[in-house]
């Protein structure tokens, strides 16, 4: 067990979220801003700050963080699929549960706590996704 949890908490982990801070700042702007400014949905201003934002992901965590030098359209699928799964997980997951827990809260409130909490689910799935799957070591 602790062999594992050393494996999984190495420096790439560190990098990670060194990256992930960048992401989450200019990600947060983005979603953050087309919800409450520019008055979209929940579901279109989460998926356009993962689309935007996952761009750079991927080139900052393929050559920073994991260090990966395969050149391959199979790399580029699993990272999409990747983000795709995560992003599902993390966003279908956390709707429902702030809204069973903020019931009484306004939709607004609720909807802006719900991003908040699919980015943290979004994140934990995605390291794991992108470490052991999307840049993972032959």
């Amino acid at each position: 067990m602790k062999q594992r949890l050393k494996t999984l908490l190495n420096t790439s982990m560190f990098r990670f979220l060194l990256v992930g801070c960048v992401n989450t700042l200019v990600g947060a702007c983005i979603m953050f801003g087309l919800y409450n400014l520019a008055h979209w949905s929940y579901w279109a201003a989460s998926a356009a700050n993962y689309t935007l934002t996952s761009i750079l992901s991927y080139f900052l965590n393929k050559y920073f963080t994991f260090r990966s030098k395969t050149r391959s359209f199979a790399e580029v699928l699993r990272f999409i699929a990747n983000i795709a799964i995560c992003y599902l997980i993390a966003y279908g997951a956390a709707k429902p549960l702030v809204r069973l827990l903020l019931s009484d809260a306004g939709e607004a409130l609720r909807d802006n706590v719900s991003m908040l909490a699919g980015m943290v689910l979004f994140t934990c799935c995605n390291y794991i996704g992108q470490r052991f799957f999307a840049f993972k070591k032959d």
